[in-house]
């Protein structure tokens, strides 16, 4: 994103939903947030029709790591939010340095 707009990493990295008030420079009506806001829950994942449709994925635009949103949300659920905090750095490391294996996920090369 930051090669596509001509600004510098630090000024694409996304601080999350929360701390920019569902309005992120991706998308300044986030309809995701406007639903969690309207149902008043915290995460998607707290609603009775998680997952929906305004979470499904896309193969056009699949540069944005939205599927690594999904499938946060869908670890939050199964084990919890404090489990998952604990677990978050070792997700991210995979998903962006981790190699794809069919079967297995993104697999981290050894050292």
């Amino acid at each position: 994103m930051a090669q596509y707009w001509h600004i510098s990493p630090e000024e694409v990295a996304c601080k999350g939903c929360k701390p920019e008030n569902g309005r992120c420079r991706f998308n300044l009506n986030c309809a995701t947030w406007e639903c969690t806001q309207k149902k008043s829950v915290e995460f998607c994942h707290e609603c009775g029709e998680f997952p929906c449709g305004l979470l499904a994925p896309s193969q056009k635009g699949a540069n944005f790591p939205h599927n690594m949103k999904v499938y946060n949300l869908c670890r939050m659920k199964l084990i919890g939010l404090d489990a998952w905090i604990e677990e978050a750095a070792e997700i991210r490391k995979r998903y962006y340095d981790g190699e794809f294996v069919v079967g297995k996920g993104p697999v981290l090369k050894e050292e």
